[in-house]
């Protein structure tokens, strides 16, 4: 017989090709006759039940290929609370990645009537030029961010690189009549986006900042949290609210967007810029 036979179907699946110690098969053993209280357990209580020591525990669900019994218990739980086979260690860390991301997109929902985002939509549309700031990984959305709303405004310049050629950008903007400079700053903070946005103020161009930390020094502060369930973090909360400002500039200036996409439109299709049959 295999390790996993005898034990509880699902179990089995993770059990399946392991070589477990006496300790461990004792685990193996409670969870399996007692599978739907053990899924309620701190791995102190299961340890306590299983009569092993609470380390032991840990190793079990490390072996399983769990970072610890708290993710192993969380795979387990489908199977006394129902929604199919028990989940592996990846599927089990990819559900919790984006359970994690449908809270903080509950949260900025909440929150949407304390953003000033039909004030700022005002004053982002109406200043030209827009320069959009992000340094390394807040390049992605700053990106995102000024290539939809160049579709709707005249002059949106994006400033990625730092060093000198941001703080040019930056003086080069102001000088252009740029009273608004939107930056896009998400863990890890560099320090570079915080000193240019310093100098950015002393130029006398208000900042307007899309970031996770409510504190962060700027005149306007959109703050969405990040999801940090994965290696590297996941950015759908603070992507919402960046098309949330676009949405709200659009607002602002109903008949230039509206000039603006049609012109858009008729270009794109002289040039065939897109395949046939993709939505506008």
């Amino acid at each position: 017989m295999g390790v996993a036979d005898g034990y509880h179907g699902g179990l089995g699946v993770l059990l399946d090709g392991r070589r477990l110690s006496p300790v461990q098969r004792r685990i193996a053993h409670y969870l399996s006759e007692h599978l739907d209280e053990a899924i309620f357990l701190s791995s102190v209580e299961l340890a306590e039940r299983a009569g092993v020591s609470q380390p032991s525990v840990t190793r079990f669900a490390m072996v399983l290929g769990f970072a610890g019994y708290p993710e192993l218990r969380q795979a387990l739980r489908p199977l006394v609370l129902g929604g199919g086979a028990v989940e592996g260690p990846q599927e089990s860390l990819l559900r919790g990645a984006i359970d994690s991301e449908i809270r903080n997109l509950a949260l900025i929902r909440e929150r949407l009537p304390a953003f000033p985002l039909k004030e700022l939509g005002e004053q982002l549309a109406a200043t030209e030029p827009l320069p959009v700031v992000g340094l390394r990984v807040s390049c992605g959305l700053a990106t995102t961010f000024a290539y939809y709303a160049r579709r709707i405004h005249p002059d949106v310049r994006l400033l990625t690189h730092g060093g000198s050629e941001l703080v040019d950008g930056l003086h080069a903007a102001r000088r252009a009549g740029a009273e608004w400079v939107v930056a896009v700053v998400l863990p890890r903070h560099p320090v570079e986006a915080v000193r240019a946005l310093e100098y950015a103020e002393k130029l006398g161009l208000r900042v307007a900042a899309i970031t996770d930390r409510c504190d962060f020094p700027a005149e306007v502060v959109l703050d969405a949290p990040v999801g940090d369930r994965l290696v590297f973090d996941s950015h759908a909360a603070p992507l919402a609210l960046a098309m949330a400002l676009v949405e709200a500039m659009a607002d602002a200036a109903p008949l230039r967007t509206r000039a603006r996409l049609e012109e858009y439109e008729r270009m794109t299709d002289e040039t065939g810029t897109f395949l046939p049959g993709d939505p506008a």
